[in-house]
């Protein structure tokens, strides 16, 4: 049984995705207005997301950050992988935002767009499956 922490999460991953989806949905009918609304909203809750990860639920990385160390246990290599995976998230959402906001490019932030679903789809996955089943 899940527990109500990996419940909420996965809920917001729900949300996260329909967000996502509704700036596909803008993007493939040219609407540029939707699309950067879409994509606002979806970069604003995936800061939030990940921020409240980051401070409750991933541990905090070791003394090197990012990069692993010699002797990093199993725990500490999910943790630091599962941050890295949301510092890359956040850039590609970040990117297609300011294409959208600042140079008004609808088809350089489409282009973006496969890059983001397949690593925001992973990385869910991998912590559905990896880090919600250790919460309590």
């Amino acid at each position: 049984m899940a527990s109500p922490l990996s419940a909420l999460l996965e809920q917001e991953h729900r949300a996260l995705d329909d967000r996502f989806g509704r700036f596909l949905g803008a993007a493939a009918t040219a609407d540029i207005a939707a699309a950067r609304e879409a994509i606002a909203e979806f970069d604003d809750a995936l800061k939030r997301h990940t921020a409240f990860e980051e401070e409750r639920v991933i541990a905090a990385p070791g003394g090197h950050k990012l990069a692993p160390t010699e002797s990093e246990a199993d725990d500490e290599r999910l943790a630091r992988e599962l941050r890295l995976e949301h510092v890359q998230v956040r850039e590609l959402s970040a990117m297609m935002r300011r294409l959208l906001e600042e140079k008004g490019d609808l088809e350089a932030a489409r282009r973006l767009a496969p890059n983001l679903a397949r690593r925001w789809d992973a990385h869910t996955t991998r912590e559905e499956q990896e880090l919600f089943p250790t919460l309590s």
